[in-house]
């Protein structure tokens, strides 16, 4: 099963202002390239891939959970697709994009029309509150930058998160793995594979499809993921 977005008509942010976006991104790249992972804020198909989910109302409030917010990019998306009763957590580590994005809580329509149900969370999701629980979780760090160890950490971390039957939203870019293959050490490429084989675990058991987004730059890889539609019960 694949989603597919529905059309939305989102008030447009000026050029001086994409072009700030994506020049904070192109500075944090190299500033922290293992978190930011990209040299520019996901383009708009992206964005309404990765909030799919959120396109198909249930008639329940939802909440949202976008981790690794960055500029906003997704979390614009996100919000053109809440509805009235939906709330919206937003996990940015990176102490400059979440200043941007709190300044953008208040200041930029898409967001400010919802402030109210808007929460940002700025620190690593590791400290989010372990009892919240979400419909959609969204993630948008970079899973090839991190080990194994953490990559199966964070997956497992947001399927618990989730409401049973719950959706998880993550990508990767296309033809990275080929990049690496060239240019990577034996080190990197060791941690790589480690990472591409938990990422494959949690997809062989919890993924419901996928599917590439060509008009990104670079194109990427979108991945859906579902939580068990039942809780199990312990063993005696």
């Amino acid at each position: 099963m694949v989603f597919s977005p529905t059309r939305t008509s989102p008030a447009r942010r000026t050029p001086a202002r994409r072009l700030a976006d994506r020049r904070l991104f192109f500075a944090e790249t190299f500033r922290t390239f293992r978190t930011t992972g990209a040299v520019t804020p996901s383009g708009r198909r992206l964005a309404a891939a990765l909030a799919a989910p959120l396109a198909h109302r249930t008639g329940q409030p939802r909440a949202v959970l976008e981790v690794g917010a960055g500029t906003g990019a997704v979390s614009r998306v996100l919000a053109d697709l809440l509805g009235p009763e939906d709330t919206l957590d937003l996990v940015e580590a990176n102490p400059r994009f979440a200043r941007l994005l709190a300044a953008d809580l208040r200041a930029d329509p898409r967001l400010a029309l919802h402030q109210e149900r808007i929460a940002l969370f700025a620190g690593p999701v590791a400290e989010l509150d372990p009892q919240a629980r979400y419909d959609v979780i969204v993630s948008g760090l970079p899973f090839a930058n991190f080990h194994p160890r953490e990559v199966s950490d964070l997956l497992a971390g947001y399927l618990s998160a989730l409401k049973p039957g719950g959706h998880l939203t993550y990508f990767g870019y296309r033809g990275a793995a080929r990049l690496r293959a060239l240019l990577g050490t034996s080190r990197s490429l060791a941690r790589h594979s480690g990472v591409t084989h938990v990422l494959d675990t949690f997809q062989q058991t919890h993924a419901t499809g996928c599917r590439t987004v060509w008009g990104n730059l670079p194109p990427a890889r979108v991945w859906h993921l579902r939580a068990p539609t039942e809780t199990p019960h312990p063993l005696p």
